[in-house]
């Protein structure tokens, strides 16, 4: 295949990468061609940590952080900083032939880092990572949930999007306008979730351990770190489905969308009825401190404590 004016040898397009489905190598390669023009952009600015599955969903897996020697040069790459010393090269997505040629390397999911090339100490938006209880109705607490947090961001002044993740729960995100630290991020989003438990000590909790959380959703800011990832907008997940990261709209949430409510053949339908949601979202971009002291008053208000 020639993308870009990049030749890539695609190799094995008949093995079964989706049994369940039905699905092959070639269906994830032709899907990520087809979604390109509208998923680039949402990962040209970041590094790429692979997750890559040689013999598909059902064989063994592994994250590649690190751009192998054999890539091509024209695979972008940026260098990471390890905390403990060291660094590794994480390819960048920024043209199609990119994406496509990770895919031919059995990249089913690329997770993108959250701060972007130019930048890496400072991200450029802060994530939710909502999963679901294991009690009840899971659907529906992971909607509830996901409403809360939107609500609350409201009363900081902030606007929320969401992304169902291909998996289990749901991903929401607050742009932001790199001024902060992962530090700040964390804190804040620390603190977001210290209110909701507060309000809803049932329901969710900030246990990490799924053991001791007793069937309540666990709300993970943890993602809000240096070196975290987070799910590409558009990514397929190893999900027997063959399941889409989505952006959606929070009517559709309402209206009961689900995690894994999108696959690989019903997305290029779906971007060709409808605008992307997450378009131009950056534009909405957040100064974190601006909104810290509206957040400091909410806390001293309903008497949460740093417990």
């Amino acid at each position: 295949m020639k993308v870009d004016g990049h030749q890539i040898d695609l190799s094995k397009r008949d093995k079964m990468f989706f049994p369940d489905a039905g699905l092959s190598k070639g269906d994830l390669i032709d899907y990520y061609e087809k979604v390109a023009d509208i998923m680039v952009p949402h990962m040209q600015h970041y590094g790429v940590s692979m997750e890559r599955f040689p013999d598909g969903v059902q064989g063994d897996s592994f994250f590649n952080k690190d751009t192998p020697d054999y890539f091509p040069d024209w695979i972008t790459r940026v260098a990471i900083e390890k905390r403990e010393g060291g660094q590794f090269h994480a390819p960048v997505v920024d043209s199609a032939a990119a994406l496509i040629y990770l895919a031919n390397q059995a990249v089913i999911t690329p997770h993108l880092y959250l701060a972007r090339t130019d930048d890496l100490e400072h991200p450029d938006k802060l994530v939710f990572d909502l999963d679901p209880p294991s009690t009840g109705d899971p659907a529906a607490a992971l909607r509830q949930a996901s409403l809360r947090v939107r609500e609350l961001m409201a009363e900081v002044d902030m606007q929320t999007w969401i992304q169902t993740s291909g998996a289990n729960g749901f991903h929401l995100i607050v742009p932001l306008d790199r001024s902060a630290d992962f530090e700040q991020v964390r804190e804040f989003a620390k603190d977001c979730a210290r209110v909701l438990v507060n309000r809803h000590p049932d329901d969710y909790t900030l246990e990490q351990r799924k053991d001791k959380r007793d069937g309540k959703i666990f709300l993970d800011m943890l993602r809000n770190a240096y070196g975290a990832t987070s799910v590409a907008p558009y990514a397929v997940r190893a999900q027997p489905t063959a399941s889409v990261a989505t952006p959606i709209e929070w009517q559709e949430l309402e209206d009961g969308a689900g995690p894994q409510s999108w696959t690989i053949e019903t997305i290029p339908r779906r971007l060709a009825q409808k605008n992307d949601p997450w378009q131009g979202m950056m534009r909405h971009s957040y100064k974190l401190g601006s909104h810290e002291q509206k957040l400091r008053e909410l806390l001293a208000a309903e008497g949460v404590n740093d417990d």
